[in-house]
């Protein structure tokens, strides 16, 4: 059997701030609260996981981790009611909606431990 790719967790200082976080970009619950919660969207979960929950895990697991390493896409379909909603809550946003060369829409945001999140369409 192939891999299935089904999340990835983002490790973090603040779990609480990056469940919300993320919960209001995707319009969904977070599940959970310190040192770990998640948010499920269709075919994949996004994780929290508090820095001092890992390293109790795995001392030393986080000794090479940077925050801000990451972008994370989520296929949407109306990027510019997104953005329009985002921005009125106060969201960073990174790059406001463009429609590129190879035809996706998209705009780009940053949560708050640093990574950019793409929210796209393809056009």
């Amino acid at each position: 059997m192939q891999p299935h790719f089904t999340g990835t967790a983002l490790i973090t200082d603040d779990v609480p701030d990056l469940g919300v976080f993320y919960a209001t970009v995707l319009e969904a619950d977070v599940e959970g609260g310190d040192p770990f919660a998640r948010v499920t969207v269709p075919g994949a979960v996004l994780s929290f996981f508090s820095t001092q929950g890992m390293e109790a895990m795995v001392p030393g697991s986080t000794a090479a981790a940077a925050r801000g390493g990451f972008t994370l896409e989520f296929r949407v379909t109306d990027v510019d009611a997104r953005h329009e909603r985002l921005s009125a809550q106060g969201v960073e946003i990174l790059k406001p909606p463009t429609t590129q060369p190879w035809g996706r829409r998209s705009v780009w945001l940053r949560d708050p431990d640093g990574n950019i999140v793409n929210l796209y369409q393809e056009t």
